[in-house]
């Protein structure tokens, strides 16, 4: 192979690669360096010369002149009478350049200098994207979906550039189909020895909504308004919490746009991602509270001596369960938000009993009462609001020591039942008993005396007593024909009125 078809191959190459000319030359000569040396061993003794535009490769060899029969080393020196074959008026002690053809090396060494001249640009390209795309980490960009595998969908960015959407940086509801064109913000870029850069896309980050925004509001791209935090459950929901460095700009109007058109473009390109957009505060204490909308807290308490900080948010009743939000959604938004977490409690009215948490100190340890206390449960009523799961997952409490808290907490605030509780839930029978007080029929029902068997209920024989009226009032019967008193002896069965009783 002639120098110049060498030349044209190596520019063909470049040309497809887009490679700049004085990195083609660069590599041309590292490519003719290897040549040499696999040949010779070095090459310091060797000159090239590389003309792109006139697609020419000179290898000159320089030696310096010795005498007949001095000759050490045949790469650097060259006998006085091969010299003067060369150049007639060569004398020992100069400097002879002779031009080496291409073909002297050899077609396999040519062969070879062209892949290696392949592979050079290849690692150049690697590189090349490696650096573009490390610099575009944050940056949206436009791919078409070429395969769509189970584990990641692979998409072509300029034609040229392979993108990676792994499923875990996808939104759940998203559709693709092979052909459509796809906007993604980059990730990362990954680099393995000897393996193309990998560039890695997402839908799901923070950062993709952050984008979105600049690209529909105006405001945000020029730095009117800043978005401060994005918090996202990807396919779901969001909050966005943005701020004006322009007090004439209201940052929650100019992102929601007239009648909600700006952030419906990024909705819409979201899957329907439902977004709230709220005005950021750096008091804690009012971030939390917008944080938690569309509950409205009625106060907020803050503990910074825990890491990661603490905060116990208090709402009315009502509010409570939007709070927390389906799911719990609503309040994983606002602990990513504010970086707090996030304890929600029912307001307690000040007519309601409540016990100081305190106060039970003497059947629980004082490390579990501070154990509570720092996750915001300081009363009774709040240590109820919360499920054994819930505590022994705050706090280091484990399981049975939390339901141990519980069932402690709870027994302070039942109250004993009575025998009204127990006949209106049917559960056992009382009998009227000649001089037995009410005290008496009490204390014997709660201890079990009073059976709920209807074998043990003594009964008068029917025809004594099945006809005899009741008195509503006494409970005593009214002989009808004397009109007199009697004491009751029917037994009365509260969980089977009769139809006369009725």
């Amino acid at each position: 192979m002639r120098s110049a078809d060498l030349v044209s191959s190596f520019g063909e190459i470049a040309r497809v690669k887009d490679i700049d000319r004085a990195t083609l030359q660069i590599i041309v000569e590292d490519v003719i360096k290897a040549m040499i040396e696999k040949r010779f061993g070095a090459d310091e003794a060797f000159e090239i010369i590389f003309n792109p535009n006139q697609g020419d490769i000179q290898v000159l060899h320089i030696q310096e002149v010795v005498d007949d029969w001095d000759l050490v080393d045949p790469v650097t020196e060259i006998e006085l009478s091969d010299a003067q074959k060369v150049d007639p008026d060569a004398e020992v002690g100069d400097d002879l350049a002779s031009e080496m053809d291409i073909e002297e090396f050899g077609r396999r060494a040519v062969m070879t200098a062209r892949q290696t001249f392949q592979q050079r640009i290849r690692d150049l390209e690697k590189e090349q994207i490696y650096n573009e795309y490390s610099e575009m980490i944050g940056e949206i960009v436009v791919g078409e979906v070429r395969q769509i595998r189970r584990r990641e969908t692979l998409l072509v960015h300029e034609e040229s550039v392979e993108m990676s959407l792994p499923a875990r940086e996808q939104i759940p509801d998203d559709k693709y189909r092979k052909g459509d064109m796809l906007r993604a913000v980059v990730k990362e870029v990954r680099r393995d020895s000897g393996s193309d850069p990998q560039v890695v896309v997402s839908r799901a980050d923070e950062t993709f909504m952050e984008r979105l925004f600049e690209i529909e509001v105006p405001e945000v791209y020029e730095g009117i308004v800043e978005i401060k935090k994005v918090a996202r459950i990807p396919g779901d929901r969001a909050k966005v919490a943005v701020t004006s460095h322009d007090e004439r700009v209201d940052p929650v109007g100019a992102c929601v746009g007239v009648k909600g058109v700006r952030i419906h473009a990024v909705v819409r390109e979201l899957a329907d991602e439902n977004i709230d957009v709220m005005e950021w505060s750096d008091d804690p204490q009012t971030l939390i509270k917008r944080a938690l909308s569309p509950a409205e807290p009625v106060r907020v308490k803050i503990n910074t001596e825990v890491d990661p900080p603490r905060a116990r948010a208090e709402v009315v009743a009502d509010e409570v369960s939007q709070a927390i939000g389906r799911k719990g959604v609503n309040i994983k938004l606002a602990v990513q938000l504010t970086g707090y977490e996030i304890d929600v409690y029912r307001e307690i009215p000040a007519d309601e009993e409540d016990i100081e948490i305190e106060e039970f100190a003497d059947e629980l340890d004082a490390e579990v009462i501070e154990q509570l206390k720092a996750i915001g449960c300081d009363s009774g009523k709040a240590v109820l609001e919360l499920s054994s799961g819930a505590i022994a997952r705050r706090t280091p409490l484990d399981r049975d020591t939390a339901q141990r808290v519980l069932d402690v907490v709870r027994a302070e605030f039942q109250r004993g039942p009575t025998v009204p509780d127990f006949l209106a839930e049917g559960a056992f029978r009382v009998e009227a008993m000649e001089d037995t007080t009410p005290d008496e029929v009490t204390a014997g029902a709660l201890s079990g005396d009073v059976e709920a068997d209807a074998d043990d209920v003594e009964t008068e024989p029917a025809d004594e007593a099945s006809d005899a009226p009741v008195d509503a009032e006494s409970g005593d019967t009214i002989d009808e024909e004397q009109g007199e008193d009697h004491d009751a002896t029917t037994p009365v069965t509260p969980t089977q009125p009769s139809s006369e009783s009725t």
